[in-house]
């Protein structure tokens, strides 16, 4: 065989995967299949990655996963090996790095404010803020499916009809107790006989001591010994425990598909005869130019070609101050932007652009088994025959060592059987590894595994190196500087000039008007947005600009700005400048 016949890789999304058993179970029957050389079941994503050769096909892996009980869904790749590294940069977007950033919206000159810096963002009015909180990420491939709720699943309609059984054979009991015990071991058949199909099938491809297994024997004891309420009742008390085992993992990936949040769903492209038609986001490639809207959330990597202004990437970066974007300046998936309309030349098609790189990230982050993990995945080997073992001794052992009743110890080995079931043992880590990855990623904060976030747990002194960035996400003005000490007419004018807009420092100025108990000044005539520089008006009859240092320094003395604002920008503050006149 050739080197690309030995080294192929499939990938599928599997639906129906609730704890470390499933895990198991299908990595035990893929990995037995001739040509199988490695597989990697993902819990948290829902996904099966094999690497195989030519032998095996991903229809046959999908029809082995299918006959165990699972939902595997057309595999979404199909590639030589090795397999692509998905974790390596493409530009800083994998990382959440909080870079400091030259404020553009507004700024005071003749008169300077201050406040908390998110950054090292200049400008003669200073306001800081934290990083916001990013969204999360959407799964690419073949995990963008999203799963049926849980209300649809086959597990609740089991449950369903198994408790309308038992419910059934109650009645039956007290209406006409002689047909009791067939109503109870019809409710019993009801339950175990799909459970034992999927044990009897789990068996033939390699995982003997299967929960389902366990349940079965268990079931099955109880009846032989006349249990047949207690052997329908645990079935029924199963069933809600995988029904609750399916919602627990179910939200645990919950975090990946939240990130598809982030991309819009369709933008307007134009066409070569310069016409501007809307498609659906997935369907931009590259070369392409699309228009983006003052609001709109940007559909694709790419570089301006005409518009400027300030574009929102807190989603991505967490900086909580929109930045300055001018044409010829890249822009990334999933940004928002804020002033003007964007025409953008589209630099990665969907499946690479930034947010499908960090979902790659995530995904395989999640992939990555932490110790902890591990180990339990390891003790689950041998708990379980373990478990099957001590319940044959309880069994076997008093009746024919002591003459004790057979029916007794029967009775004591289905319970342990029962109390050993590892599900919860076995579900524990994962989950809980995926819970915390997904809820960092809700945060803005990528970690590449549960080993890393095993690590936190042990973590005893944090070093930050950007002084000044870690801030509460809400700007406000610290310093108000002014000519002759006239700060109060410099915070109003800049207030009136900020009225009206949704900008955050424009949000920090009004407040710290308020605060100040001045009033609003009327804008008697009114200017314009200059976008990517500031806004221009008449206030009491007098032109007044408030905007960026280097938007002031085109209208006014250059180094009269730079020297008004060096002082606050050294400082790491967001500085506005305000001239009239």
């Amino acid at each position: 065989m050739t080197g690309a016949e030995l080294s192929q890789e499939t990938r599928f999304a599997v639906g129906g995967m609730d704890c470390g058993s499933c895990v198991r179970k299908i990595e035990t029957a893929l990995g037995r299949l001739p040509g199988v050389v490695d597989v990697s079941v993902s819990l948290s994503n829902g996904a099966v990655t094999v690497r195989h050769d030519a032998r095996v096909s991903g229809e046959d892996m999908r029809k082995i996963v299918a006959r165990l009980g699972f939902t595997p869904e057309q595999p979404a790749t199909a590639k030589d090996a090795p397999a692509p590294d998905h974790g390596h940069g493409h530009g800083d977007s994998h990382h959440h790095h909080h870079h400091a950033q030259d404020h553009h919206g507004h700024a005071h000159g003749g008169g300077c404010c201050g406040a908390d810096g998110a950054g090292t963002q200049a400008g003669a009015t200073s306001c800081g803020a934290a990083p916001a909180p990013t969204s999360p990420p959407p799964a690419t491939g073949a995990l963008q499916r999203g799963p049926r709720p849980w209300w649809q699943s086959s597990t609740m309609l089991l449950m369903l009809v198994t408790g309308i059984a038992i419910a059934v054979a109650y009645a039956i009991g007290m209406v006409a107790p002689q047909a009791e015990r067939w109503a109870f071991l019809a409710a019993v058949a009801i339950g175990v006989l799909p459970i034992g199909r999927r044990a009897m099938i789990a068996a033939r491809y390699g995982t003997v001591f299967s929960i389902e297994m366990l349940m079965t024997i268990a079931a099955v004891a109880a009846v032989t010994i006349g249990a047949e309420a207690e052997a329908a009742a645990v079935l029924f008390l199963f069933l809600i425990g995988e029904l609750l085992e399916s919602v627990a993992a179910n939200r645990a990936r919950a975090g990946i598909r939240a990130l598809a949040d982030l991309m819009p769903r369709s933008c307007r492209r134009e066409d070569p005869d310069g016409g501007v038609r809307e498609i659906a986001a997935d369907q931009v490639a590259i070369g392409n130019i699309i228009q983006v809207r003052p609001g709109d959330r940007i559909a694709a990597d790419g570089l301006i070609l005409s518009g400027c202004g300030g574009v929102d990437e807190s989603p991505l970066t967490g900086e909580s101050i929109p930045r300055p974007k001018a044409p010829g300046d890249a822009v990334h998936a999933g940004t928002i932007n804020g002033d003007s309309t964007l025409r953008v030349r589209v630099t990665a098609d969907a499946r690479d652009n930034t947010i499908a790189r960090i979902v790659r990230m995530v995904e395989e982050a999640q992939e990555k088994k932490a110790p902890t993990a591990r180990f339990i995945e390891r003790f689950a080997r041998y708990y379980t025959p373990a478990i099957v073992l001590v319940a044959v001794l309880v069994a076997v052992l008093p009746p024919l060592l002591t003459g004790a009743s057979w029916q007794e110890w029967i009775y004591r080995a289905a319970a342990i059987l029962l109390i050993g079931c590892p599900c919860a043992l076995v579900i524990s880590t994962p989950a809980a590894i995926a819970a915390g990855l997904s809820a960092g990623a809700r945060g803005g904060l990528l970690m590449k595994g549960g080993a890393v976030l095993e690590a936190t747990g042990r973590i005893t002194l944090v070093a930050f190196d950007k002084t000044g960035t870690l801030t509460e996400g809400r700007p406000r003005v610290t310093d108000v500087v002014a000519p002759g000490g006239d700060t109060t007419t410099v915070l109003a004018e800049a207030a009136a000039l900020s009225s009206g807009s949704s900008h955050p420092v424009a949000g920090a100025i009004l407040r710290a008007a308020a605060d100040a108990g001045l009033d609003v000044l009327p804008v008697t005539r009114q200017g314009a947005a200059l976008p990517g520089k500031g806004v221009a008006a008449e206030v009491n009859g007098i032109t007044v600009f408030l905007g960026s240092p280097a938007a002031a320094a085109e209208r006014a003395d250059a180094e009269a700005v730079r020297a008004a604002t060096r002082s606050l920008v050294a400082e790491g503050k967001t500085v506005s400048v305000l001239l009239r006149g």
